[in-house]
């Protein structure tokens, strides 16, 4: 029998997040962003964090899983205007699914 497979929304769905609503572990300098060609940050985040919207970068802190892959993507291909941090303790994502 071949179980399921679960698409991303699904998977993400299972998660738990805590959100620190006072200080996010996301830091987005949008002056840097507007001048960035390369904007990495809209394809390499694998939970879809970052969009551009209305000229700016619209961030969805909730949906972060914690990688980093967004600012090694903007420090290396854009225009360094990410700044991430490991959320303080308690806050952030509770995996659920493998």
């Amino acid at each position: 029998m071949n179980p399921k497979l679960l698409t991303l929304d699904a998977r993400l769905g299972l998660d738990k997040y805590e959100i620190d609503e006072e200080q996010s572990h996301i830091q987005v300098d949008q002056e840097r962003c507007k001048t960035c060609e390369a904007k990495p940050c809209l394809t390499v985040c694998p939970a879809y964090v970052y969009q551009w919207v209305d000229e700016h970068v619209a961030v969805r802190y909730e949906n972060c899983l914690e990688c980093g892959t967004c600012q090694i993507s903007c420090d290396h291909g854009g225009n360094k205007g990410i700044t991430w941090r490991n959320p303080q303790g308690g806050f952030g994502i509770l995996f659920r699914y493998g």
